[in-house]
């Protein structure tokens, strides 16, 4: 079977474009709700997961 009407690279990139993956986000802990960072020390689940000395090092140079 011919297909009849041939879609543009375009056209197929457009229909696809809601397929592309969402970046995970890591909010800020308020009163213990779940699936939040604690930006104090940086864990999550009983992990490191922010480097929070390498990041308030950043933030006083820029400051200074």
């Amino acid at each position: 079977m011919v297909i009849r009407m041939r879609h543009t690279r375009a056209h197929t990139k457009n229909r696809r474009s809601h397929h592309a993956l969402k970046t995970a986000k890591n909010t800020i802990t308020a009163e213990g709700q779940r699936h939040r960072v604690d930006m104090e020390t940086g864990m999550y689940r009983g992990r490191q997961v922010i480097d929070v000395s390498k990041k308030a090092i950043k933030k006083a140079k820029k400051q200074a």
